[in-house]
């Protein structure tokens, strides 16, 4: 017996103050900082950006207004290096906060705009609705499209106590600005692209298909999902293709959307055990188990998994279980064309971990509550295995 989707709970949203997209448009930025009298920004970033930078900085100068860059965080930043980015800015006179990067710079500059003169910890915060204030004002630019960082309430950190992920979940991590330019993404190599373009479909996917889903998140999310499969594979193979990646782009922006009212389910609580054990990084995590975690839910949601295909670009069938296996094989053939791994042997998963994976992904709970149907710890090892 499929399970009902419950779409008419009340539903609470926390948009973005200003959503700018277009080429160039990182240079509006500085407007932005001036038009709020704004002196002194942090900006966090990576190295490999810094070129494309010049300019704002640039214009940062020009405009008396003192920029410090950060570009510690190179990885899936832990508890330590959050804390020791937060140590080294904690005395910056900065009053703007600007994340310019993937999710997890981004994820990073969104705490860092709450905790810099915030006394609570970061244990403190670590949860649902514990954040209490931000006092900075917060813009991110987003150069993957991605993990909807600059739109979700969400930031995830890793635990160095437990190896574990755990989210802090927020209204006040919502960026007050987010800036959407193509022109930063075009350098972005294609494996990369794939990865993150198929985590920012799964949010939409998960989203929809989601046991608490919502009819005014379902736009998003459907649109979401058709953005992303019409264009994915045109920025993959041609990253220079400016209106692919602008697509893509706000398909990765209705995906974080969809992350805070309604949020993600089964393929991000079995993912994190992969990026925690393996370090695998998180797009990729998704991509790996996204098709057998559908496979495995649809019996619980024809209709929405049917919905989500013909959203894919697939044709009705001759009922809804026919059409979402459709979908299914859609899933399968973007990332056989995306040129990325399909299998977690393909990626040297030890299968002896298979166990351990799946009692690390059970506590997951705020995530695994919202899938339409249950996983215990024996169907979580049969979709690891399925994925192997």
């Amino acid at each position: 017996m499929p399970q009902t989707v419950h779409p008419y709970r009340d539903i609470t949203i926390r948009f973005p103050g200003q959503v700018i997209v277009g080429k160039n448009s990182l240079f509006k930025l500085t407007g932005d900082v001036i038009s709020g009298g704004y002196k002194s920004a942090l900006i966090i970033t990576i190295s490999p950006l810094l070129n494309k930078l010049e300019p704002l900085l640039a214009q940062f100068k020009e405009a008396g207004i003192n920029a410090r860059v950060d570009t510690s965080i190179v990885r899936e930043p832990s508890f330590k290096d959050f804390g020791d980015l937060l140590a080294s800015v904690k005395h910056t006179e900065a009053d703007v906060i600007i994340g310019i990067g993937g999710g997890s710079v981004l994820d990073v500059a969104k705490l860092i705009a709450a905790q810099i003169d915030n006394d609570q910890t970061l244990a403190d915060i670590t949860g649902i609705g514990l954040l209490k204030k931000r006092s900075k004002k917060l813009i991110c630019v987003p150069t993957t499209a991605g993990t909807g960082s600059e739109a979700s309430p969400n930031a995830i950190l890793i635990d160095d106590a437990d190896n574990q992920k755990k989210g802090i979940i927020s209204p006040y991590l919502v960026p007050d600005v987010v800036i959407i330019d193509p022109t930063l993404m075009t350098s972005l190599p294609a494996e990369v692209t794939a990865a993150t373009g198929l985590d920012a479909l799964t949010h939409c996917l998960e989203a929809y298909t989601n046991l608490y889903a919502h009819p005014f998140i379902d736009m998003y999310a459907l649109e979401g999902i058709r953005l992303i499969a019409d264009n994915l594979v045109k920025a993959v193979n041609d990253g220079t293709d400016e209106d692919a990646r602008t697509q893509l782009a706000i398909g990765s922006l209705m995906g974080g959307f969809c992350l805070g009212p309604v949020n993600t389910a089964g393929v991000h609580a079995l993912s994190y055990p992969l990026g925690s054990l393996y370090h695998i990084a998180h797009g990729l995590s998704n991509a790996l188990l996204l098709p057998f975690v559908m496979e495995y839910n649809i019996p619980a949601a024809p209709e929405r998994y049917a919905a989500v295909a013909r959203a894919l670009g697939c044709n009705s069938s001759i009922n809804d279980f026919e059409t979402a296996y459709a979908g299914v094989e859609k899933i399968r053939q973007l990332i056989k064309d995306c040129g990325i791994p399909a299998s977690l042997k393909e990626i040297d998963i030890d299968k002896n971990t298979i166990p351990q994976m799946a009692a690390d992904a059970m506590k997951i709970t705020r995530l695994l509550k919202n899938n339409p149907r249950p996983i215990n710890i024996d169907d979580a090892v049969n979709i690891y295995e399925a994925a192997y």
